[in-house]
């Protein structure tokens, strides 16, 4: 079952490639011109989806201003309508920034909140989310509003509704999650594509170096100097 898992991996990678490129693009700018400006980016997803928000946050190779937005439930309230705004308490957002919400599904009210609340601020919002599952169901939030409605670009991980690929032979089990994988690549793909915008522009990129190399120490600070702490939400 693992060369069936592997080759369906490298299949919607390639695919994503292709179909995505120009909404990575569009991503990318959208990133690069915050950061250009001196804005935050933003990320949050609720559940799994949180493994994506966090993949570029704060890591060698990424972007330093680029800020994760916990979900201190895990996933466990994305159903509770009128929470998503909570977890954002304390965060100013403003016109100029971008934030990227994550969801599979996108039919929760929590990441959906969080996009309206961004949105509402002038932040530009970036979804991931898969089209196949999420136009295969119903919203949750009394919006009737599905998460893909809301990004200002949306792109597709082009994942099969409920997250599971490999179908098992006498059996109604199926499993091989590929959301996390295709994830990965998309905000990966933004970033590094983000960082060529900027070089483009004129403008030295905020990457931070692994802790591990020798002098990364002091160029990561001469960053965190110049862009200060991450904003905070109030329950941190």
């Amino acid at each position: 079952m693992q060369e069936k898992y592997f080759d369906l991996v490298l299949k919607l990678v390639a695919d994503i490639e292709v179909s995505e490129a120009d909404n990575i693009r569009k991503a990318a700018r959208l990133v690069a011109d915050s950061l250009i400006s001196n804005n935050w980016v933003y990320t949050f997803g609720s559940g799994h989806s949180q493994l994506l928000a966090m993949e570029v946050h704060s890591r060698a190779g990424g972007l330093y201003p680029v800020v994760h937005l916990p979900d201190p439930m895990n996933g466990r309230a994305e159903k509770v309508e009128g929470f998503g705004p909570v977890l954002v308490e304390g965060i100013n957002f403003k016109k100029g920034e971008t934030i990227f919400v994550i969801s599979n599904s996108g039919r929760n009210p929590e990441p959906i909140e969080i996009a309206m609340t961004a949105k509402s601020a002038g932040v530009k919002v970036i979804v991931l989310s898969s089209m196949a599952h999420s136009k295969s169901i119903k919203s949750r939030h009394s919006s009737g509003k599905m998460l893909y409605e809301l990004g200002d670009v949306v792109i597709d991980t082009h994942t099969p509704a409920g997250d599971t690929s490999i179908p098992y032979e006498n059996s109604p089990v199926k499993s091989g999650a590929m959301s996390t994988i295709t994830g990965a690549v998309i905000m990966n793909a933004v970033m590094v594509e983000a960082i060529q915008y900027m070089l483009d522009a004129g403008v030295e990129p905020p990457v931070l170096l692994s802790s591990n190399i020798d002098g990364s120490d002091e160029h990561n600070q001469r960053l965190m100097d110049k862009f200060g702490q991450f904003p905070q939400p109030r329950f941190v």
